[in-house]
């Protein structure tokens, strides 16, 4: 069975947004929020649903920006002040493991090949499935009802 790494988004791609005001963020087009329920508030850069009381910014993020027909960007949460999370290789954070989720396989030319819909408790078996087929390079990983970006899933080489 391969090896496979959930990757998180880069905390330095959103440390100029920590710290400023609300007004200061809306003329970036970045949303300031108190979160007001957990789960609700998915962070892609610690990889866990905000607590309530967390603030978190609700921006837009480019999450396929290779040149390909599948360039995109969606609407994201980030906890503010978040730290970035590493998962150890083979483990799927739990914020992925308790809702619908959307997994597209990619191959080397930024084309998607395949693409399925699961649970996250059965995120394992589809990554395993879809980055056992033919050419796949990566997974991106959505939640499936909002179809917001959640993170994206890479096979580590010896």
């Amino acid at each position: 069975m391969m090896d496979f790494q959930i990757k998180a988004l880069a905390r330095q791609h959103f440390e100029h947004f920590f710290g400023r005001s609300a007004d200061d963020l809306i003329q970036l087009n970045v949303r300031k929020m108190e979160a007001n329920q957990s789960p609700g508030f998915p962070c892609r850069v610690s990889l866990r649903d905000a607590d309530v009381g967390e603030f978190v910014l609700l921006l837009n993020y480019e999450h396929q920006s290779e040149d390909s027909q599948y360039r995109a960007s969606h609407a994201i949460f980030v906890i503010e002040g978040a730290e970035g999370a590493t998962p150890d290789v083979n483990h799927i954070p739990q914020l992925l493991l308790t809702r619908l989720l959307s997994v597209r396989a990619f191959n080397a030319d930024h084309f998607m090949i395949a693409a399925d819909v699961c649970e996250g408790s059965e995120l394992e078996a589809i990554i395993h499935s879809l980055g056992a087929l033919d050419g796949v390079e990566y997974l991106h990983i959505h939640n499936a009802k909002p179809g917001c970006f959640a993170a994206k899933v890479e096979f580590p080489t010896e």
